[in-house]
């Protein structure tokens, strides 16, 4: 059964600055929540909260009717899976291997006998099974990527959390990505993930959490949060707006 993720008048201070205040929503079964921003806004810092890998200053994140904070490591790895932007493996492990390494939270459970078929779904998913065999050391940056985000894949959690999975991705894989998000979503499971793109957000998400200088700034619909007049404001640039599909498109005005 899906427990769902929610966080409360949420503040973060680190090193004496606040990186997050007062940050208030929820995470739903089904839908994709995408965090947005510009650089340093804190949306990273909002997803290590609600993946309860970074306790709050103040505020809460509940996992249902519990605090996040109690519950046990190996339980929280069950439910939800995160990918980090420092998500690298730095010993030369095959791919198939590090995939493999999502499958861990299940160990010497009833869920771990499916886990040669979920190592080999979350391969394809990921669009790496070609490069199972090969060592992860000797991989590019985006085939680096894609093999972290079929680790997280083959954990099977009901809620998957993912911070910038795209950043390094040429665009047929930006695309990918983002459909295979779409597609967990549909099948009643939770993602939130964090992009920098506004397009690509706005292309895939159900709801867009506008973060700003710590707070937020806006949360709903992609047309709802992304009009001309906030997205300037809050990223300091022009820019025009056009609906494809019933969605927002943002481009810059350039010259």
């Amino acid at each position: 059964m899906f427990e769902w993720f929610s966080a409360t008048d949420v503040s973060v201070v680190l090193e004496g600055t606040t990186v997050l205040d007062g940050v208030t929503l929820d995470v739903r079964a089904g839908e994709v929540l995408a965090l947005v921003g510009p650089n340093g806004a804190g949306k990273s810092t909002l997803l290590r909260v609600l993946s309860g890998e970074l306790k709050p200053t103040r505020g809460e994140v509940r996992l249902g009717e519990r605090a996040i904070g109690r519950i046990p490591h190996l339980e929280l790895a069950q439910l939800r899976s995160v990918l980090t932007q420092e998500n690298g493996v730095s010993f030369p492990f095959r791919v198939i291997e590090v995939v493999s390494m999502g499958r861990a939270p299940w160990a010497r459970t009833i869920e771990g006998r499916d886990d040669i078929a979920a190592v080999s779904e979350a391969l394809k998913a990921a669009d790496v099974a070609h490069l199972a065999n090969r060592r992860y050391t000797n991989l590019s940056g985006g085939e680096r990527a894609r093999v972290s985000l079929a680790r997280v894949l083959a954990q099977r959690a009901q809620t998957i959390m993912l911070d910038e999975p795209t950043a390094s991705l040429d665009l047929k894989h930006q695309e990918d990505v983002m459909k295979v998000a779409r597609r967990l979503a549909d099948e009643g499971r939770a993602v939130v993930v964090v992009l920098h793109d506004l397009s690509l957000a706005s292309a895939y998400a159900d709801r867009l959490a506008l973060v700003s200088g710590g707070t937020l700034e806006a949360l709903g619909s992609p047309a709802e949060v992304l009009t001309e007049q906030r997205v300037e404001r809050v990223y300091g640039l022009p820019v025009q707006l056009h609906l494809v599909g019933g969605r927002p498109v943002v481009v810059p005005v350039r010259g």
